[in-house]
């Protein structure tokens, strides 16, 4: 797994399936073999949803399966592109450029890699653990937060994560053997009532200090979400990365219309989300978190 983009390639893409879920959610698998063949957790996609449309849209990629071919995305239908793209047909082309973007970094031998994920952000981290999970690395963590109810088949666990109080996990983490628990506004059965990130402080509070320190978060999700991620971080002395969400015009890099200010080596810089990020290391989006 690499932390660094590569190529993008433009692709007509074809839908293959589309699955609704409560609240407009949706999860659509589109036929893409090279950004399959290619993408990294923390990347995204960028599509155009309809000819008529000409502004794409972002979407961070959930699930990519390089010998099969595809992609999976999942998305709340937030504006007139979305909303296109839900009505569409299996069989219908879809323009895409991907993947695009800096990946999350693999993690360093001896890590235990704690996976923080928020809405829509939940899609590059549960890729991650997915990848994770097959490399037979440093094995993760998880922690999903929504406030719509969870597009996912959910499940009491049965994998043990000691302190943690909450009992529902995602079926798909389950199967690879992946430890989660949610979080989630809705009131769904199982689920932690609260802000993810409150969750997850709860069970770091419970490890043992040479456990604690072995910990390194990756988080995605709204920016309240990431901000709260980083200041668990910086209270506990641990490293982070942050996968940003941002409007984006090009998304290739070549209008700034997603830039965001960082600090970088001590110093200001601003940063195009797109092609820079969008994983960046949290001290550098939230210098003063939890100072």
């Amino acid at each position: 797994m690499a932390g660094e983009r590569g190529s993008i390639y433009a692709e007509q893409a074809r839908l293959l399936e589309r699955r609704a879920y409560p609240d407009e959610q949706f999860v659509c698998r589109l036929a893409s073999p090279l950004c399959a063949r290619h993408a990294q957790p923390g990347q995204f996609v960028h599509l155009r949803c309809e000819e008529h449309i000409p502004m794409r849209r972002p979407l961070s990629i959930q699930r990519a399966d390089a010998d099969a071919g595809w992609i999976e995305l999942l998305f709340k239908t937030h504006g007139h592109g979305l909303r296109a793209l839900s009505r569409h047909d299996p069989g219908a082309a879809v323009d895409l450029l991907g993947p695009i973007g800096n990946g999350f970094p693999a993690p360093a031998a001896g890590t235990l890699p704690v996976l923080l994920g928020g809405g829509v952000g939940i899609p590059p981290l549960l890729f991650l653990a997915e990848r994770l999970a097959a490399a037979g690395g440093p094995h993760p963590v998880a922690f999903f937060g929504s406030e719509l109810p969870f597009p996912f088949e959910l499940l009491d666990s049965r994998l043990p994560l000691p302190g943690a109080a909450a009992a529902a996990s995602i079926a798909d983490l389950e199967r690879i053997g992946v430890a989660g628990r949610l979080a989630s506004a809705a009131g769904q059965p199982g689920c932690f009532e609260g802000f993810v990130t409150e969750l997850a402080a709860g069970w770091l509070a419970t490890l043992p200090a040479e456990r604690l320190r072995q910990c390194v978060i990756y988080a995605c999700g709204p920016e309240p979400m990431l901000a709260a991620a980083q200041a668990l971080a910086r209270r506990h002395g641990l490293a982070s990365w942050l996968c940003l969400e941002e409007y984006m015009a090009c998304g290739v890099g070549g209008c700034a219309g997603c830039t965001v200010p960082l600090l970088i080596d001590g110093r200001p810089a601003m940063k195009r989300v797109c092609v820079d990020g969008p994983v960046f290391p949290g001290p550098a989006v939230y210098p003063a978190a939890g100072a």
